[in-house]
């Protein structure tokens, strides 16, 4: 299979890219590296360095023929959406509907989306989540990156294009940079890691459902080959709080710092959790890597990254 993953040097395409490459399948990547990092590109997989909104992308398709897109690449930051609507809004829309006349050109089989199942649905009705909860987002993010699932079923039935949404809770593992990519457990660590005291926003009672990025892979490659023209949340559907994080990565560090407090941000939920019930009958996908010890491994990331 020849597969075009955009957004590759970053923390979760980055996984899949590898993941492909593992499996037999040829893979190239696009990264404008706005977030990702030059040392996450797999080195057996061609690399275009362009960003999803540039026109060259054209040259790209015509060069690398991509039987499947996995898309990834977005502007990702509920805070800057909030903050740079129009911004959020060239990226995400504008950037996305670039790939998709790139796939409908070059006649690409299917489209997998990275979608967001954490910031679409706003202030749940109730929890987990399933795919019927009304969608009412309350960030530009949010709003942004659910108008591409209209997209994607526009350009299903106008031209043919196949694609599966897998709307992500909040994902965290190795690779994940606390400075540019969003992720709460990467932060807490390497800030304990350094003796800093972490920053919780809000009273510590926030709560997201956490799966660890090796899961999120899968969901990834289940869908190259199932869940045509469908919509699937992918999480645990279980609901862990920010001061639920801060304690369990505080035992990973073996750390005593105590947390700050800070007031809450704009545009971001108070709870969610994902039901994956349908991902599972359609997508025969299941979660794997607890919390406590998918935190390990993150931690163990950090600490032999910043010893070397």
């Amino acid at each position: 299979m020849r597969a075009l993953v955009t957004g590759g040097a970053g923390f979760i395409a980055s996984h899949v890219a590898d993941r492909l490459l593992e499996e037999g399948h040829d893979v190239a990547i696009v990264d404008n590296f706005a977030t990702g990092k030059r040392a996450n590109l797999p080195p057996s997989a061609r690399f275009h360095e362009l960003d999803i909104r540039d026109p060259a992308l054209a040259d790209v398709f015509a060069e690398e023929r991509p039987e499947i897109v996995i898309h990834h690449a977005a502007q990702m930051d509920v805070r800057r959406s909030v903050e740079e609507p129009a911004y959020d809004a060239d990226v995400n829309l504008l950037g996305t509907l670039n790939l998709l006349e790139r796939c409908r050109e070059h006649g690409t089989r299917k489209v997998v989306y990275a979608g967001t199942g954490g910031a679409m649905f706003g202030e749940a009705a109730y929890l987990p989540v399933d795919e019927r909860h009304p969608v009412m987002p309350i960030s530009p993010y949010g709003v942004s990156k659910h108008t591409v699932e209209h997209y994607l079923h526009a350009y299903h039935v106008n031209f043919g294009l196949d694609f599966t949404v897998l709307r992500y809770p909040n994902v965290y593992g190795p690779r994940q940079d606390p400075h540019g990519e969003a992720g709460v457990v990467a932060i807490f660590a390497l800030q304990m890691l350094d003796g800093r005291q972490p920053l919780i926003f809000g009273d510590g009672s926030k709560t997201r459902d956490y799966c660890f990025v090796s899961d999120i892979v899968q969901a990834n490659m289940l869908a190259t080959e199932r869940g045509g023209a469908g919509l699937f949340n992918i999480g645990r559907g279980v609901e862990v709080s920010d001061l639920e994080v801060f304690e369990t990565v505080r035992a990973a560090v073996g750390s005593t710092v105590e947390p700050q407090y800070a007031p809450t941000r704009p545009g971001e939920v108070e709870h969610i959790a994902l039901d994956a019930a349908l991902a599972g009958r359609e997508l025969d996908w299941e979660w794997k890597v607890g919390f406590q010890e998918g935190v390990e491994k993150a931690v163990e990331f950090y600490r032999s990254k910043r010893e070397r």
